[in-house]
Parts: C-alpha cells; structure tokens; sequence
C-alpha cells in the first residue's frame, strides 16, 4: 500500500494544509459533489459519518488510497450550518457564545477493493460570552464564510474559546492523530 497514490476527497484547503504540516501531499484533490442536508431527526455523529462515507463514494479513485472527512459543529442535538450569510453565521455565534459545543469529524480511509477503515473524533470547545461588537467585528472579517459552526478557531475566532479539549486540528477540519493512524494501519505511513 505504501506505493499507492493517495486522493483526498475534499473541496477544503484546510484540510490539505493540515495534512502538509505532517508531511502528507497527497497525489491528488478531488472535491465531491454530494448533498449535504441534515435528513430528519439525523444526530450530528450519524450526520458526519454520513457525508464522510458518501464523499468518498462520491469520488473516482480506482487504484487509490481516498482519504475523506466531513466536519460538524453541534450544539446538543443541533447540527449548525457551514454559514453562507452574515444573518446565518450571527445566528451561530450567538448561539455558540458563552457555551460549550462539539465539533465531530468523521474521517474515512477507503483501500483498494473497497476496503474502508473510519475513525470518529469528538472535540469539546467552549466560547467566552460573545458582546454584539465582537460579533460583528468578527462578521467583518468575513472568514466565518463556509465554516461549520461559522467560525474558523484557526484564525480570529481563536480569542473567543475559552476551553478546548481535545484534538485542536480536529476543529481547525481533520483530526491528524487519527488520519495517521488510518494511513498506517494499511501500511501507507510508516511508522
């Protein structure tokens, strides 16, 4: 396995740069087109399994590792959006603000013959009391655009938690002790 070219399914810079920082580059980047609605009553691990798996289905890779995840904020039950717009990732924030959440990455690893090894990461992050100034500062920024939760703890978001416990580079999108592990275990990373 450790010939094979290894695809990441993913339409995220976040996670490319992720794996850079443990010296994986992967051959190639194919970004799914899968739907990505919450179906009823679905629970943010169900959910986060769900799109990961359906990533990597989604993608062409015969001959390849593909290495896929999918990243969910939730507060509770509440799966929260990647936010798109300025009233949706407001309406996150507010919610998230002197609160702990979970962030829960599902990361799947699928082989050649379909073989498929998953790993399911749950991180606690908690945010200090968010005042309508920092909110709309952070707003301003505009690099809540396309976040779960909509916020990125990578950048300005940062100085809003004030507890994590956890995998850090699980919030940021892709837990990489975990990833490694997957890599390993069929012998594509050494150890």
């Amino acid at each position: 396995m450790s010939k094979l070219p290894l695809v990441l399914a993913s339409a995220s810079p976040r996670r490319l740069e992720l794996l850079a920082q443990i010296g994986i580059v992967p051959d190639r980047v194919l970004a799914p087109d899968i739907d990505e609605t919450p179906t009823q009553d679905e629970l943010p691990r169900a959910y986060a399994q769900r799109l990961a798996r359906a990533k990597a289905a989604a993608v062409e890779a015969p001959g390849c590792l593909l290495l896929a995840a999918d990243t969910v904020v939730a507060a509770g039950r509440r799966i929260l959006p990647k936010a798109e717009t300025d009233a949706e990732a407001r309406r996150c924030l507010e919610l998230l603000s002197g609160r702990r959440h979970r962030v829960i990455t599902a990361v799947v690893l699928v082989a050649p013959g379909h073989r498929l090894t998953e790993r399911l990461v749950t991180s606690i992050v908690a945010f200090a009391r968010l005042t309508t100034p920092l909110v709309d500062a952070y707003l301003a920024s505009g690099e809540w655009r396309g976040k779960a939760g909509g916020y990125a703890i990578q950048g300005r978001a940062a100085a809003f938690v004030r507890f994590l416990s956890g995998s850090y580079s699980n919030v940021v999108g892709l837990p990489l002790f975990e990833t490694a592990q997957l890599l390993r275990g069929v012998g594509w990373l050494r150890p």
